[in-house]
C-alpha cells in the first residue's frame, strides 16, 4: 500500500499538477529557505509578493546579510511574527561570517541554523540538494491521516512519531524533492482541509478514510477538542426511508452516543442548495440529490466548549460507497438511539 501510495502520488505530479509558486522548482538554497521562513506563518497568496520582493532586493544572502536592520525589517511590514525576521538576518550574517556566504549542504547542519526547524531543514536539504528527509507539515499531515486511516493526533508525542516515521517510508528517494513538492501541492489542491475532492481523487480508491467515512475527521488534533467554539454542520443522508448514523467511539464529546455524518468546520459556513450540490460532487462524487432540506442554526452550550451548527437532510437515490460502514437505520427508529441533545433537539423539532 504505501508502494503503491507514492506510485499514484507521483503520476498525479507528473500529470496533473498545475499548482504554481514562484519558488517552485527552484534549487538555490537561499531562496528555498527564504521562501520557507516567509511561509512559516503565512498563507502562500501572502507571501507570495514578499518573496519576490526579496529577492529583487537581495538576489543572493550577502546582499541581505548587508542590509541594514531597519531596510528589510520595512520590506517584511505587513508579514508579523516579527522574529522569523530577525531569525532571517541572524543567519544570513551567520553563514556569511562563518561560511562565506555558502550555505550549509547537510540536513544536520541546516537544523542548526537558527529558526529553521524539521521540517524547514526537510525542505532545503530535499529541493536544494536531493537528499532523502520527508518534509511534514500540515498539508502531509492530512494527507496521510485521511489515506492510512491514522487516528493519532497530530499535535501529540506519539502522533508526530508515527507520522515521522510513515512519511519516511512513503518518500520516493530517488526523487525526494519532487515529491516532497508533490505531497504539499496534494494537500494544497486535492486533500483540502475543507471539502476535499475527493470525487476525482486518484488515491480515493485506495484510502482508509473515504472507505470509512471518516474524511472530515481526520486529522485529529488535540487542541481542537478543547476549543470553545465548534462548528458542526450534520447531514442527514437518506436512501428508501433509511438513515445513514454512526456511534461515536473517539476521545471527544458525546463518546458512545449515535449521530449522522458530521462535517465540522473551523469556522460557520453559509450553506445553500448549490452549495450542498457542490460539496456531495466534489467530495462523494454524487451527481444528483433531491433538493436538500437545511435547519436554522442550532446551538448547545457544554462545560467547556459551545457547539453550533445546522443539520443537512439530503434524500440520494442509492448508498454511496463512501458511506459503506456506517449504519442505516430506518427513519421511524431513530429516537429510540441515542444521540447526544444538540441532535435530539433537533429531531425533536422536525
Amino acid at each position: 500500500m504505501e508502494a503503491q501510495f507514492t506510485r499514484i502520488l507521483m503520476d498525479w505530479n507528473r500529470r496533473k499538477n498545475t499548482r504554481e509558486m514562484p519558488w517552485k522548482g527552484e534549487k538555490d538554497p537561499y531562496r528555498i529557505w527564504l521562501s520557507e521562513i516567509i511561509l512559516q506563518q503565512t498563507r502562500v497568496e501572502q507571501g507570495w509578493n514578499y518573496y519576490q520582493n526579496f529577492i529583487s532586493k537581495y538576489p543572493n544572502i550577502s546582499q541581505l546579510a548587508a542590509a541594514p536592520d531597519q531596510e528589510v525589517f520595512k520590506l517584511w511590514e505587513g508579514l508579523g511574527y516579527y522574529n522569523r525576521c530577525r531569525n532571517l538576518l541572524h543567519t544570513a550574517r551567520q553563514i556569511l561570517q562563518e561560511r562565506e556566504g555558502k550555505f550549509p549542504d547537510r540536513y544536520e547542519e541546516i537544523l542548526e541554523l537558527k529558526g529553521v526547524g524539521p521540517y524547514t531543514a526537510a525542505a532545503i536539504s530535499s529541493f536544494a540538494f536531493d537528499l532523502p528527509h520527508a518534509v511534514v507539515d500540515g498539508n502531509v499531515f492530512r494527507v496521510l491521516a485521511r489515506f492510512f486511516g491514522i487516528s493519532e493526533p497530530t499535535d501529540s508525542a506519539r502522533g508526530k512519531q508515527v507520522f515521522t516515521e510513515i512519511a519516511g517510508r512513503v518518500l520516493d528517494k530517488k526523487h525526494p524533492g519532487l515529491y516532497n513538492q508533490a505531497i504539499m501541492d496534494f494537500g494544497a489542491v486535492i486533500c483540502r482541509p475543507v471539502a476535499p475532492v475527493c470525487g476525482s481523487c486518484p488515491l480515493q480508491p485506495h484510502c482508509r478514510a473515504y472507505a470509512e467515512g471518516t474524511v472530515n475527521q481526520l486529522p485529529v488534533k488535540e487542541k481542537n477538542l478543547l476549543r470553545k467554539k465548534r462548528w458542526f454542520y450534520y447531514f442527514l443522508f437518506e436512501v428508501n426511508g433509511r438513515i445513514c448514523v454512526h456511534q461515536r467511539i473517539g476521545k471527544d464529546i458525546w463518546q458512545g452516543l449515535f449521530e449522522f455524518y458530521l462535517f465540522e468546520s473551523p469556522e460557520q459556513l453559509a450553506w445553500d442548495d448549490l452549495k450542498v450540490q457542490g460539496w456531495l460532487k466534489e467530495q462523494m462524487g454524487i451527481r444528483y440529490a433531491g433538493k436538500p432540506t437545511i435547519s436554522g442554526l442550532q446551538a448547545q452550550q457544554l462545560t467547556h466548549q459551545q457547539i453550533k451548527g445546522q443539520f443537512i437532510r439530503v434524500v440520494l437515490t442509492e448508498r454511496p460507497a463512501f458511506l459503506r460502514k456506517y449504519q442505516w437505520q430506518p427513519v421511524a427508529k431513530l429516537r429510540e438511539l441515542p444521540f447526544p441533545r444538540f441532535i435530539t433537539q433537533y429531531l425533536e423539532g422536525s
